[in-house]
């Protein structure tokens, strides 16, 4: 009996401990293209595709964007090559003049677990066949008409989640990943119609791929709107319809502006919520007084999306505003697929807080901690010594980024760590690094610091 309940004990040991390897998953390695890029390029060994999010040129870390990862790559100013969207080449310093969210190909070598760059490239604007292009104002034209006068087909080659955020009055969504599958049911049957192709802008290969592909089955009128959507709501206001705002805005929380301009008779029968008084017959005075920037999405809809909404929007657009929508249908659509409708008085003052950046701490928590550290929060100044010898807080550490690895037993498991720097950028970049060295409870400062010898500080938020 004695011999039994020890072999069964081993036994159960055993499988004890087969179940806890089994329980402790490999760890998920991290994409290294952007799914989109996917359409056009593979996965390279020592190459990594997304978009850039930042440099730091003190730390000399760039911060590339692949979908929901972030990755951090070294680079020597002198040494790193990079060429820009127009096929210049020069050294580091050419990176000063990239644009946050441009995609680039980041060629590294990789020792001791660190990527350094050798080669920074930005997608460069495709090229198009002079009588296959068409500009802005030349889609205006057709789009005032419509597709029955205008005698054409347009169509938005970005994903369904891009094409959500707003598009093109008279578009319709093709996508281009998934052009093979639904060209048959959406293409035009009359091989000579005029056919438009848009997507993100030059460097969008989208709707060139799909001008492309529309070609190659036959169709002999084929023209791309090289520019894009960014172009188009330069100059234009763009659409949305009802269930996007609902779907894709509201539901998800996505932070925006949605101005009601119908007057207030109509409004006291319901409203959407969310929704900001903006009646449309004192529109000129109220967007003067508009205190959002100038890239906030703002929708705007009246009763039934017509001439009091279109009229505002434009306002909107010619103040500068470059993400403007018009609700088509408006509040009559909204009723129609009985969503629900708010009731009371309406705000009257819009405002709009973009959505944190993933570890981002609210200022108010931290100058918090700033004033009193308590005993298991820990803030990291990570600039370089001469920065923090100019002034820094008495309640941070000085622990450069780039010596997070050597200064790791001076970083505890145990505690929040908080990362601070001057702007944020390198703030953030130094979050990512400890979130890959195995910190769970790490935040970081995303604003502008100014710090004085004598301890103090001035903390704005763009």
């Amino acid at each position: 009996m004695i011999k039994k309940t020890v072999l069964f004990t081993m036994f159960a040991s055993a499988v004890s401990v087969v179940a806890a390897f089994a329980a402790d998953p490999a760890p998920v390695a991290k994409p290294v293209i952007a799914k989109i890029c996917t359409n056009c390029h593979k996965a390279e060994a020592g190459a990594l595709r997304g978009y850039f999010d930042g440099a730091a040129f003190k730390s000399k870390t760039i911060q590339i964007k692949i979908d929901e990862s972030v990755e951090l790559v070294r680079f020597d100013e002198d040494e790193v090559k990079v060429t820009n969207g127009e096929g210049k080449t020069a050294d580091g310093d050419l990176l000063h003049q990239t644009k946050k969210g441009h995609e680039i190909k980041i060629e590294f070598v990789e020792k001791n677990g660190v990527k350094t760059a050798v080669r920074i490239i930005e997608k460069p604007p495709v090229k198009i066949s002079k009588e296959m292009l068409m500009v802005t104002a030349d889609v205006g034209k057709l789009v005032a008409l419509g597709p029955e006068k205008g005698k054409y087909f347009l169509f938005d080659s970005r994903p369904l989640p891009r094409f959500q955020e707003g598009f093109i009055p008279t578009a319709v969504n093709l996508p281009f990943p998934a052009f093979d599958k639904l060209a048959g049911k959406m293409l035009p049957k009359d091989k000579n119609a005029l056919i438009i192709f848009y997507c993100a802008g030059p460097a969008c290969n989208m709707s060139p791929g799909s001008a492309d592909k529309a070609k190659k089955l036959g169709y002999a009128n084929v023209k791309v709107y090289k520019d894009g959507m960014p172009a188009w709501q330069e100059k234009n206001y763009g659409v949305l319809s009802v269930p996007f705002l609902k779907e894709a805005w509201i539901d998800k929380d996505i932070p925006h502006v949605l101005l009601d301009v119908r007057a207030a008779n109509d409004t006291a029968r319901g409203f959407i919520k969310g929704a900001v008084a903006f009646p449309a017959k004192d529109a000129a005075k109220l967007i003067k007084a508009l205190d959002i920037k100038k890239n906030t999405p703002v929708m705007v809809y009246d009763q039934s999306g017509g001439k009091d909404a279109v009229t505002v929007a434009s306002a909107l657009v010619t103040a500068g505003f470059k993400r403007v929508v018009v609700l088509n249908g408006g509040f009559n659509a909204w009723q129609a697929l009985k969503y629900d409708v708010a009731s009371g008085k309406l705000a009257t003052k819009a405002t709009y807080t973009p959505k944190p950046r993933p570890g981002e701490i609210n200022l108010a928590e931290f100058e918090k901690y700033a004033a009193k550290l308590p005993a298991n929060v820990m803030i990291i100044d990570v600039r370089n010594p001469d920065e923090g010898n100019a002034g820094m807080l008495k309640t941070a550490k000085l622990i450069p980024a780039e010596e997070f690895k050597e200064r790791q037993a001076e970083i505890p498991k145990d505690k929040l760590i908080i990362t601070l720097c001057s702007t944020g950028v390198r703030a953030e970049m130094a979050y990512h690094a400890l979130k890959a060295m195995g910190y769970t409870n790490v935040k970081f400062v995303n604003a502008k610091t100014d710090f004085a010898k004598d301890g103090s500080y001035k903390i704005t938020k763009d």
